[in-house]
């Protein structure tokens, strides 16, 4: 059975630590996580959490409107491949929409390209180097 739900910045950890962080000395808080505007979803499979993405209010210079940014993307390795981001990314969707969101923005991971392009995003602008981790791409999509 599955189930998303808004968890705690807290929850969040574990999960971006295991996939986004992993062999990598960088830290699994984000500014922003606990801001007012900031919410997180997880996923939960047979009540395990096993996928989490965060959204912050958080303006790119090159849009323009209410944006907001999805950050921390991640799903436990074993449970990857079976849609559950994507059904983060629809529900997420319905509650950006509700907060009058012109555009969710990204910094995507290269190898995460064709998974945010099937959500609807594109990618703006050229590639750039984050230390530690790699190659990204700005991607942005109207809500």
């Amino acid at each position: 059975m599955i189930s998303i739900n808004f968890i705690s910045p807290k929850e969040t950890v574990g999960i971006r630590k295991i996939v986004l962080r992993k062999n990598i000395e960088l830290p699994s808080v984000f500014q922003g996580d606990h801001d007012l505007d900031t919410f997180h979803l997880g996923l939960f499979y047979n009540e395990q959490l096993v996928s989490v993405v965060s959204f912050m209010k958080n303006g790119h210079p090159d849009f323009k409107g209410n944006q907001y940014q999805l950050r921390g993307m991640a799903t436990l390795e074993e449970f990857q491949n079976k849609r559950f981001g994507n059904k983060l990314i629809e529900y997420a969707d319905k509650i950006l929409e509700k907060r009058n969101t012109d555009l969710v923005w990204c910094n995507a991971r290269v190898k995460a390209l064709n998974f945010y392009k099937k959500q609807g995003f594109k990618v703006h602008g050229k590639e750039f180097e984050i230390p530690l981790i790699g190659g990204h791409f700005v991607m942005f999509k109207p809500i």
